[in-house]
């Protein structure tokens, strides 16, 4: 086990969402996310009634033990005073409870890509553990969808 794993979520990420990559690996959870995906039949609307809520949870029993309560409190960061939520949400749209703990660890996450390659792509695995390929229609003609640089 590295030094890393033994630290809080603000100061080691990549650790914890190693942990949480590997509890998809587990053989339960992997015939779990399976069944919902046959459910699902690749119809976006049916992923996310029956996959989303699985891989939701199989999150949520990793980052409780980093402060991301299923009830959305704890965590890393403090949450502002007044904050609902999203912009323009009002106070009783909030997402469910054991929504809320996932969603705050995702946007902690997304807040380390751009700082740390590791995070990015260890991000972008477990997006494709539980979210559908998607496919961006071309920006120009003869370009192929490949922007120049």
């Amino acid at each position: 086990v590295s030094p890393r794993a033994e630290c809080p979520l603000s100061l080691c990420p990549a650790a914890v969402l190693a942990e949480v990559i590997k509890a998809f690996g587990a053989p339960e959870n992997a015939q779990r996310m399976e069944e919902a995906r046959d459910n699902a039949c690749n119809d976006m609307g049916k992923m996310l009634q029956f996959l989303l809520p699985v891989a939701t949870q199989i999150q949520q029993d990793v980052i409780k033990a980093y402060g991301f309560s299923s009830d959305g409190e704890g965590g890393s960061r403090p949450r502002r005073a007044g904050s609902t939520g999203p912009a323009g949400a009002a106070a009783n749209s909030r997402p469910s409870p054991l929504l809320a703990g996932v969603l705050k660890f995702a946007r902690l996450i997304k807040s380390y890509e751009s700082q740390d390659p590791e995070i990015a792509s260890m991000s972008g695995k477990l997006k494709a553990m539980f979210l559908p390929p998607m496919t961006l229609p071309p920006h120009g003609a003869g370009t192929g969808g490949v922007a120049a640089s």
